[in-house]
C-alpha cells in the first residue's frame, strides 16, 4: 500500500510539473506581459525597468525552474495584480468554488443515478427514450448559454432566484464558527442554486448515461437471474445485487468528479458573477497575471490527482479482486 502511494505521489509530481510547464509557455506564447504594467507613453528605458522588476528578461527557462524552486516551498510568486502572494488569493477564492462544485455534485448525483436505474429497468420503452433523449440534449447545451438563460428567465423574469451574489458556508466552517455558517446555508442556497445546476447538467447527462449501461451489463449477468429464480424481490435484486456490481465504471467517474466540475466552473463564475477561484483565473488570463495562473493550475492540478489516488483505494475497498500494487 505505502509502496503505491509513493509510487503514485511521484506520477503526480510529474502530472504537476508537466502541467505548470504547459501552462507557462502557452501564457508566455501570447507576447511580453511587461506592455501590461507600463503606460503607452512609457520610454523604452522606464518598460526594461519594469522588465527587469518583474522578472521577464530572464530567459523562459531560467522563469520556470525559479517557479519551480519556489513552488517546493509553496511559494508561487506574487501575483502581479493584486501585489501580494499568488497562492493566497488563490486559497481566498477557494472555499466559494468548492462550494459550487459541492453542490454541483450533489444535484449531478442525486439524479442521475436514479434515472440512470430506472432507464435499464425499462429498457426499450418510452420511459428508456425519454430519459436517454433528455441526457443527450443535456450534454449538447454549452454552460455559458443555459447560465444566460437561467439568469433571463428564472432570474429576471420570474424572479425565484438571485442572479449573482454569494453567502459563504465554508470559510466560516473553516474558522471554527458552525453558528454562522448554519445560518447562512439556507440563504446560500437561494445563491448556488442556478450557477450549481448549470454546471451539473452535463455531468448529471453523462453519469445517467453511464449508469444506465453498467446496470444493463450487469442485470444480463448469470447471478442476477440466479438471484431472481430464489424468489427475491425485484428490489432486492436491483439494489443488493446488481447496484452493487455495477458500482466500479460509477464510482470512477464520480471519484473524478469533483475534479471535473471543479475545473469547469471558469465560465459559469464569469457567467453569474460568482467569486471563486474560475472567474479569478479568467481574470488572470485577460490580464496575464502569470503568477496568479501558475497557482491556481498547480491546486487544479493537486485536486485532480489527490483524487485519482482516492479512487484507486476505493477500488480495491469495493472490489476484493482489485489489489493494489
Amino acid at each position: 500500500m505505502w509502496q503505491y502511494a509513493i509510487s503514485r505521489i511521484l506520477q503526480a509530481s510529474v502530472v504537476i510539473v508537466a502541467v505548470t510547464l504547459i501552462t507557462f509557455l502557452t501564457l508566455h506564447m501570447s507576447g511580453d506581459p511587461t506592455y501590461l504594467y507600463v503606460s503607452e507613453r512609457a520610454s523604452e528605458r522606464e518598460i526594461a525597468q519594469v522588465r527587469e522588476r518583474l522578472g521577464f528578461d530572464r530567459p523562459l527557462h531560467v522563469q520556470y525552474l525559479s517557479f519551480l524552486g519556489g513552488l517546493v516551498q509553496g511559494d508561487t510568486g506574487r501575483s502581479l495584480t493584486y501585489r501580494t502572494s499568488a497562492m493566497d488569493v488563490v486559497l481566498e477564492r477557494l472555499p466559494a468554488t468548492i462550494e459550487l462544485t459541492i453542490m454541483a455534485m450533489l444535484i449531478a448525483v442525486t439524479f442521475a443515478i436514479p434515472l440512470g436505474i430506472v432507464a435499464a429497468l425499462n429498457r426499450g420503452t418510452a420511459i428508456d427514450g425519454g430519459i436517454m433523449a433528455l441526457a443527450m440534449f443535456g450534454q449538447s447545451i454549452p454552460s455559458f448559454w443555459l447560465g444566460i438563460m437561467l439568469i433571463l428567465f428564472v432570474g429576471l423574469g420570474l424572479s425565484w432566484l438571485p442572479i449573482s451574489g454569494h453567502v459563504p458556508v465554508i470559510e466560516p466552517l473553516l474558522k471554527g464558527d458552525l453558528e454562522r455558517a448554519w445560518s447562512n446555508l439556507p440563504n446560500a442556497l437561494r445563491y448556488l442554486i442556478m450557477p450549481a445546476f448549470t454546471i451539473s447538467l452535463f455531468s448529471l447527462s453523462r453519469n445517467a448515461r453511464l449508469v444506465r449501461s453498467s446496470m444493463l451489463e450487469v442485470l444480463s449477468q448469470d447471478f442476477v437471474r440466479t438471484a431472481r429464480s430464489k424468489g427475491l424481490k425485484e428490489r432486492a435484486v436491483v439494489i443488493r445485487h446488481a447496484l452493487r456490481n455495477a458500482w466500479m465504471p460509477v464510482v470512477t467517474m464520480l471519484g473524478l468528479e469533483f475534479g471535473f466540475l471543479l475545473s469547469g466552473v471558469v465560465v459559469v463564475e464569469t457567467v453569474f458573477s460568482w467569486p471563486g477561484v474560475g472567474r479569478l483565473v479568467f481574470n488572470a488570463i485577460n490580464q496575464r497575471d502569470i503568477p496568479l495562473v501558475q497557482s491556481a493550475v498547480v491546486v487544479f492540478a493537486l485536486v485532480f490527482v489527490t483524487l485519482n489516488l482516492v479512487v484507486d483505494v476505493l477500488y480495491a475497498r469495493l472490489d476484493p479482486r482489485v489489489r493494489l500494487s
